[in-house]
């Protein structure tokens, strides 16, 4: 049986691969901290849990789903983005429903990109960025993301001849890994760029909810002329504690939300519609779980960063995500010291060269485990150094 070339040309899944190492451990008896997935630990609020219950229970939502997501949906998401953000989408023409984004990032490949075409990916986000190019036959051009820029991607410097093959740009801020945030001059700079060489430009806001001291991030649409060049994804997993619920949105230019369902259509399925009530009801409900998240978070982020700090390990106090993107020890790498913490702390901290080139000499650290937990996976790496 011989498989396709570009599956042997995929790098193992960062997260398969943190749950295959974990297994090893646990099936030995190992007490394991993980620190590697952000899965929220918290449960989802029980109203959205009370609507999914009425919901599943409604015999017409047994039936096939839409596959650009049921009317009532999209006006839910569309009224959302106006109520949080003050952006007006369509819910017909600019609005579309997902099984999660990261379906709807390895289905823009597909949109978009020919074999030989390249994508413009952040030098640290998230692997799916990269991934998906390779299944699509694509190339993929790192943008340089660096500490000393704030780990704000580097578009502009980006050679002539790569763009005159380029595609799609992904931006992700709050960012994953490095839980960076951008400021309103280099969103209008990526528009300008995206625009000028005729790029679509998309926006991952997987964490928009999650801000730290009273910051709330912003949507990419706000700035002008975003809609003419650029989507932007919106997901339930992590504001509203939902990352097995499979369930988002993308909205922005109608050209790309079109091909985009053109590809969703063809391929794929559209989310059930019990979970789509359910996700009206986490748009449209109280959004005071939200702020209740945020404030544990923070919580455990200063835990983590006095306890880092005891202990020599650098890190920027992060203003939003559930990350801190901590330096590895001097003499380290970043496979070497996640490997040294796992084998001898029993402590699961992804190396950042995972996330990409600019992400060698860092680890991330996850906020989603309780405390007590927390504090005992930092005394364990305190002991292994």
């Amino acid at each position: 049986m011989r498989t396709a070339n570009r599956i042997a040309n995929l790098p193992p899944y960062l997260f398969a691969e943190i749950d295959r190492k974990v297994a090893v451990k646990k099936a030995q008896g190992i007490d394991v901290i993980s620190l590697g997935i952000g899965d929220p630990d918290t449960p989802t609020p029980s109203r959205i849990v009370d609507r999914m219950a009425q919901a599943i229970r409604v015999p017409a939502n047994h039936r096939y789903p839409s596959y650009a997501g049921s009317a009532a949906y999209r006006a839910a998401a569309s009224a959302w983005m106006q109520a949080r953000f003050g952006v007006a989408v369509d819910p017909d023409t600019e609005t579309l429903a997902l099984i999660g984004s990261k379906e709807g990032i390895a289905h823009l490949f597909l949109a978009f990109v020919d074999p030989g075409d390249v994508t413009l990916v952040p030098g640290c986000g998230y692997p799916v960025y990269h991934t998906g190019g390779i299944l699509a036959g694509g190339e993929t051009y790192f943008m340089p993301m660096r500490e000393d820029s704030d780990f704000l991607a580097d578009f502009e410097s980006t050679p002539a001849d790569v763009l005159a093959r380029a595609k799609m740009m992904f931006l992700s801020y709050p960012n994953n890994p490095t839980s960076a945030v951008a400021n309103e001059e280099y969103f209008d700079r990526a528009i300008e760029f995206a625009r000028q060489h005729d790029l679509l430009l998309i926006h991952d806001n997987a964490y928009s909810e999650i801000g730290f001291d009273g910051y709330r991030p912003p949507s990419f649409l706000e700035r002008p002329g975003a809609k003419d060049v650029a989507i932007e994804l919106f997901s339930c997993s992590k504001a509203y504690n939902m990352t097995g619920w499979r369930v988002a949105f993308a909205c922005g230019n109608a050209a790309a939300i079109k091909a985009l369902g053109t590809v969703k259509s063809n391929i794929d399925s559209g989310v059930f519609t019990a979970v789509q009530d359910a996700a009206i009801e986490a748009f449209a409900g109280p959004q005071s779980e939200i702020d209740a998240l945020c404030a544990l978070y923070q919580r455990r982020r200063d835990l983590v960063m006095k306890a880092l700090d005891g202990i020599g390990i650098e890190a920027r106090t992060p203003k939003a995500t559930i990350y801190i993107w901590a330096k590895v020890p001097s003499g380290h790498t970043s496979v070497s010291f996640a490997t040294h913490v796992l084998e001898s702390a029993n402590v699961v901290v992804p190396a950042g060269s995972a996330y990409g080139p600019d992400g060698e000499g860092f680890v991330r650290i996850s906020l989603t485990t309780p405390d007590d937990r927390l504090e005992e996976a930092v005394a364990r790496i305190s002991a292994c150094l």
